[in-house]
């Protein structure tokens, strides 16, 4: 799964900018591409281009699932593309070069979803696929105007980590869900000793807004209205403000250290040394604690005071490239993909199928127990679905943000970003 998500949200318009200037210039990379595309002089292999963003170990599983589906489709190659961090810029200039792959990764679906072909037909009318089987929420994030353009692969919320040896040398009880923002703030200053460059939680120096949505969304505040026109009294409203404002405040009261700016190690880095003691993230540094020895627990996002926990949704699902000449044949691989079969070989990210979930009890483990959990809450629509100029927006929202870990006020902040991003919205 892309991680940020490197799941890490590149912006729409980097992503607009390499379509307009990969799209005439292109002719070495896409002449590759075509002859592996299956044109002419493929004799009778059948050859299908999928990009991943995913390196490392994930990018091996996903060339040995290609393997597997080749053996069970006898004349079928399957060329895995991995573009890594460059995914976004390289997607795009395939699309502006009327080349791009077959099957491909997709997040970003307000930009993309007019290249890519709609599924509804394929997924309602398709058995084998038994989309019953998929948690019904995941779908909501790849459908655009009641179109379905990409199949649920994988999915993370966000929870909360703890190290449970510095709880118990602290003397503190584990936290439990159902707990609140009081509590672990509480908890952070008790697990704070600045002598030992010991802090009870981070904070990120730098911010994704679609993950903050989750403490806004929590806090009874919204960066937009359900509509997708407004944003003044949404994104500066007090619910908003404050629910931004808290990392702030513990920065300031010491509770919480900055973490990942410029010179500065990232949360999970310190985390693993045993020098933060609550680290909020999703699945991708899970199997890094573990295999740095870290005795780590894992629990639900806390609540606000008398208000609902929500959560969010980082997803990657799989999508079919409208100029795609493989059509039946990619929707073939994204059924393999999303097969039980092929989901247990993947570790990088959660399960998407209620089958696959409790024959692995992974709803029952201690650790990915919370993770489902928030997905249940995660019901809210992202403001990147609601709203086609929303990049332009966030950039303002970004910064507004960054000033608040930055000792501003979030009140003030969010009011300029307001004021300065309206006119996108006209």
């Amino acid at each position: 799964m892309k991680k940020k998500l490197t799941f890490i949200l590149l912006t729409t318009v980097v992503a607009m900018s390499a379509l307009t200037a990969c799209g005439g210039n292109n002719e070495s990379s896409g002449g590759n591409a075509a002859q592996s595309a299956g044109g002419k002089g493929s004799g009778d292999v059948k050859k299908l281009r999928f990009a991943t963003w995913d390196t490392g170990d994930a990018l091996k599983i996903e060339q040995d699932i290609a393997k597997k589906f080749e053996a069970d489709h006898p004349g079928t190659q399957v060329q895995v593309e991995a573009y890594a961090d460059g995914f976004d810029q390289k997607l795009a200039a395939g699309f502006g070069a009327t080349n791009p792959p077959d099957v491909m990764y997709m997040w970003d679906f307000p930009t993309y979803h007019r290249s890519l072909e709609p599924l509804n037909s394929y997924a309602d009318g398709d058995k084998d696929l038994n989309k019953d089987d998929f948690y019904s929420g995941l779908f909501n994030y790849a459908t655009i105007d009641n179109n379905l353009y990409g199949i649920p692969a994988g999915f993370t919320t966000r929870v909360v980590y703890y190290n449970k040896k510095m709880f118990d040398d602290a003397g503190i009880p584990y936290p439990k869900d159902s707990w609140t923002w009081d509590d672990l703030q509480s908890a952070a200053q008790k697990l704070t000793d600045k002598s030992k460059k010991q802090y009870g939680f981070g904070v990120r120096a730098e911010n994704d807004t679609y993950d903050l949505q989750g403490f806004v969304w929590s806090n009874g505040g919204s960066y937009i209205s359900e509509d997708g026109k407004t944003i003044d009294g949404y994104m500066n409203s007090k619910e908003t403000a404050g629910a931004i404002q808290m990392f702030g405040d513990m920065l300031k009261n010491g509770s919480a250290v900055l973490t990942g700016g410029k010179g500065q190690q990232s949360g999970e880095d310190i985390f693993k040394g045993g020098k933060i003691a609550m680290w909020e993230s999703g699945i991708w540094p899970l199997e890094s604690f573990k295999q740095a020895g870290i005795d780590v627990g894992t629990v639900e996002m806390p609540a606000f005071p008398g208000k609902p926990v929500k959560g969010v949704v980082a997803e990657s699902a799989l999508s079919i490239a409208k100029d795609s000449k493989q059509k039946e044949l990619a929707w073939e691989f994204i059924k393999y993909y999303v097969s039980s079969e092929a989901i247990k070989m993947r570790v990088a990210d959660l399960p998407v199928r209620v089958s696959v979930v409790s024959e692995l009890k992974k709803d029952q483990d201690p650790l990915y127990k919370p993770y489902y959990t928030m997905l249940e809450r995660s019901d809210n629509t992202p403001a990147f679905l609601l709203n086609d100029k929303w990049n332009e927006v966030n950039r303002q929202l970004s910064a507004a943000v960054e000033a608040v870990v930055h000792g501003s006020n979030a009140q003030d902040a969010l009011n300029q970003a307001v004021k300065d991003s309206e006119r996108y919205l006209k």
